[in-house]
């Protein structure tokens, strides 16, 4: 299928762009009422994320309603450990939770790695979508990275600082690496079947890379998101890996087109680390989203200087805030791409 809009791919394989393309994570969601209207249709986020056609739906939304330069695949990081054996629930207001976690070598025994078969609904839901699209924006595929996955499925859920998973690298290395190897396969597995459905590039997300040390990083996620990286051969990649910022001369030698930046992350500093062989995807803080339509301009501005003539993907260095004024995030949208 013809692409009306490649700006993405191009901007992330480093060939020549007239603009800056520019997307959001969680760009559908909670932001959108469209989007709080599907979902109040169904019993909750999962069962949402579980409906292909409704996930297409939400999916496509911020491409109607926003005018991003990709649409990203409405889905979640933690359907991984569920494909493994380990299911999750989606508690309003806490966030996910497994009631059963990773501990032992018992518990290792009860998982496997996935083919991919069990995440056919993430798969129909992109095919639906790509059809959909019509070929107007690139469509995003997507996975967590092994270690943020590892931290979920040993923690049993979210935490300020994962000691329970931090522990387990600490006291049982040996464990560990087995467990980020299933996970690693699995996400491989997964990341190949989104591709073949459709998905025209994919990110990896660290969301919790910033809770390790460098030492423990180096060895505990860096390798496994490499494996990754090495094995996906077909489509572009991002990696994102929020407050890795330890990491970014590492992450500039990995087998990928783009490094996402977050916030915290100097732009000068990281092009020096990375090297300007990797396009960087980022970074305008979120909370500069609260402000007014002329301070979210500013902010914009500021942030497109500093990327002014490198390989650059506009985004936010995370997720945008569910309670920010989607008018906002229409500015931010718009001052992108009018900057030249």
């Amino acid at each position: 299928m013809h692409l009306k809009n490649d700006l993405l791919l191009r901007a992330a394989k480093g060939e020549t762009i007239e603009r800056t393309p520019v997307w959001l994570m969680r760009q559908a969601g909670r932001i959108l009422p469209e989007y709080r209207k599907v979902r109040e249709s169904v019993s909750g986020f999962i069962e949402l994320a579980q409906t292909p056609e409704l996930a297409a739906e939400v999916t496509i939304q911020p491409v109607d309603l926003l005018g991003v330069d990709a649409a990203i695949i409405f889905s979640d990081i933690l359907v991984i450990p569920e494909a493994m054996g380990l299911p999750y629930e989606m508690v309003e207001k806490r966030g996910p939770l497994f009631p059963n976690t990773v501990r032992s070598e018992a518990d290792l025994k009860k998982l496997h790695v996935s083919d991919g078969s069990e995440l056919r609904y993430v798969t129909d839901a992109i095919t639906i979508t790509k059809k959909a699209l019509n070929g107007r924006v690139p469509l995003i595929g997507f996975a967590g990275a092994p270690w943020t996955i590892f931290s979920y499925m040993v923690e049993g859920h979210g935490s300020k600082t994962f000691s329970a998973a931090r522990e387990m690298l600490y006291t049982q290395p040996a464990f560990s690496h087995q467990l980020l190897q299933m996970i690693t396969d699995s996400t491989i597995n997964y990341l190949k079947a989104q591709i073949e459905a459709g998905a025209q590039l994919v990110q990896i997300f660290d969301s919790w890379a910033g809770i390790l040390g460098p030492k423990q990083y180096a060895e505990f996620s860096l390798p496994y998101i490499a494996q990754i990286c090495d094995a996906i051969t077909s489509v572009p990649k991002t990696v994102f890996a929020k407050g890795a910022f330890f990491a970014r001369e590492e992450m500039g030698k990995l087998n990928c087109e783009t490094i996402g930046l977050d916030w915290n992350m100097g732009i000068a500093e990281s092009r020096k680390l990375i090297g300007s062989g990797k396009t960087l995807q980022g970074n305008l803080d979120p909370a500069a989203l609260y402000g007014s339509e002329e301070q979210v301009r500013e902010a914009t501005i500021e942030m497109m200087e500093q990327f002014r003539g490198t390989r650059h993907i506009a985004n936010l260095g995370h997720g945008v805030y569910p309670d920010i004024n989607p008018e906002m995030v229409k500015v931010f949208i718009q001052t992108v791409k009018e900057f030249n």
